[in-house]
């Protein structure tokens, strides 16, 4: 009885803290201690693993292996749900050679209401040294010893959970002063890196015609694209999470087929983008490790979504209203403003990258006696229906402005000089043979090309330029395309 009451004692002592590491200090030493013993550990069970890492442990060469479940001493007692005793464990063949001089040696299952935590494994440097009594009662001690690991667990959990909780409010409240969607993408993903930097992450934004696209991305692992490519194929896995809104967990098989976006990872989190019932995207999350997700993570990660959500949201209604400013409201083509900020953005990108860009004038040719003619109303459609054919010939890159009046200014970035007469041409001979609603006769247009290195290395210059060309096209008869200092352009 004195011996119950002694250990009932200690038991306390273990549950009086919920510190781990407390815990499992405080478990060893009581059986060191206690029991007299040479070598001890305690090993916890990962669930989805299926095996038992020691976590703490005292002897001459401590344990540091990882038993596969139902393997050894300590396998067995786990899978067997009871102690397992060797009391010479040279002729027990279950028994995983440790260190050198133990000779017998006990595994008692750490469980809680029938579940199994882990095992405390006991070692002796004597021949069947644990009598009935001894293993009785490390049994007795084991079920306390379970209880405060599992508090310990829990405790831990919520703690963790709390301080992820605060890293999100946080990281929400610094979303919403990111209204630039490019940078609001880029800081998403590395808030997201720095709150779980055990993941790698990428973020998918939903096109208008479903298509994914890889935007931002951080972490260890990397995709196998670029920036601003597609996620291919069509049908692929994160298509299907957004469009059923819901998480889906990705693992590599043995046949070794690669997971979407982080090919070497493990496993991958596939978590939809969803604001106000507007599909944006997909949050893309990888992990080493075959089972990297445990269900709080994925719990953790679904609220970072949610943000993600919205914050991404904020900023298209924010792209909207600033667009709003950079639209000429007749043509519904860029306006002056935003030509201005893009030639210098288009320079600033060719300087850095040592890439050319070249810039189109294009004037209509003697558009008053059209307005003078037909009235306002009809030269306002025409000057629509300049903005539609440009933009249906031109690239999703080039920027075509209304520049004011009846001129228009298109930039086409990595352009050089001679591709962008081609260009100016191509347009000047699709609007001559293009028929004008409500007016019998065709309209021309005159052009003039500018690019840079060759002609400047500042707005001022290109302008200056492409306006000078424009001059002599005038001068050179109207309806054709002029370089500075050229020669009439190709005609081909």
């Amino acid at each position: 009885m004195q011996r119950i009451s002694i250990l009932y004692d200690a038991s306390q002592a273990v549950l009086s803290t919920f510190e781990l590491d407390e815990v499992l200090d405080r478990i060893l030493t009581i059986v060191r201690d206690y029991f007299h013993l040479e070598g001890g550990s305690i090993l916890l069970l990962d669930k989805e693993r299926k095996f038992l890492t020691a976590q703490r442990s005292f002897g001459k060469e401590p344990c540091t292996a990882k038993i596969p479940w139902g393997e050894g001493l300590t396998g067995a007692a786990a899978k067997l749900k009871r102690p397992i005793y060797a009391p010479d464990v040279s002729k027990d063949p279950r028994y995983i050679k440790g260190p050198t001089d133990t000779k017998s040696e006990v595994a008692i299952p750490l469980m809680v209401r029938d579940q199994v935590v882990g095992v405390l494994d006991c070692q002796s440097n004597q021949l069947d040294f644990f009598d009935s009594e001894t293993v009785d009662l490390l049994t007795l001690f084991a079920t306390q010893a379970s209880i405060g690991l599992v508090n310990a667990d829990i405790y831990s959990r919520e703690r963790k959970r709390t301080q992820q909780m605060e890293a999100i409010s946080g990281m929400a409240r610094q979303a919403t002063s990111v209204l630039k969607l490019e940078e609001l993408l880029v800081e998403l993903c590395n808030s997201i890196v720095k709150l779980l930097p055990q993941y790698s992450v990428a973020l998918l934004t939903a096109e208008g015609d479903g298509t994914l696209i890889l935007r931002s991305h951080s972490g260890s692992l990397k995709p196998p694209i670029e920036t601003s490519q597609a996620v291919l194929p069509p049908g692929n896995p994160a298509q299907e999470a957004l469009e059923k809104r819901t998480t889906k967990v990705l693992r590599a098989t043995t046949s070794g087929e690669p997971l979407i976006l982080f090919h070497t990872a493990g496993s991958v989190l596939l978590l939809p983008l969803v604001s106000a019932a507007r599909p944006l995207g997909v949050l893309v999350v990888g992990a080493e490790a075959v089972t990297g997700f445990s269900e709080d993570d994925i719990a953790t990660l679904e609220s970072v979504a949610d943000i993600c959500a919205t914050a991404i949201q904020n900023a298209y209604y924010f792209q909207q209203v600033e667009q709003l400013a950079y639209v000429d409201g007749l043509t519904g083509t860029f306006n002056r403003r935003l030509f201005e900020r893009r030639i210098r953005e288009e320079i600033d990108r060719a300087t850095r990258y040592q890439t050319t860009l070249s810039m189109i004038m294009i004037d209509i040719d003697h558009f008053k006696r059209v307005n003078d003619e037909f009235g306002h109303l009809l030269g306002d459609e025409v000057l629509r229906t300049f903005s539609q054919l440009f933009h249906s010939a031109l690239r999703k890159p080039d920027v075509c402005c209304r520049f004011g009046g009846e001129e228009f200014a298109i930039i086409l970035p990595e352009t050089s000089g001679p591709n962008a007469l081609l260009v100016a041409e191509k347009l000047r001979r699709l609007v001559a043979s293009h028929e004008f609603a409500g007016i019998p006769h065709p309209i021309t247009i005159s052009s003039g090309v500018a690019d840079f290195p060759r002609c400047g290395n500042t707005r001022d210059d290109i302008v200056r330029a492409a306006d000078a060309s424009l001059y002599f096209a005038k001068q050179a008869g109207r309806n054709c395309v002029r370089f500075p200092e050229s020669s009439p352009a190709p005609t081909s």
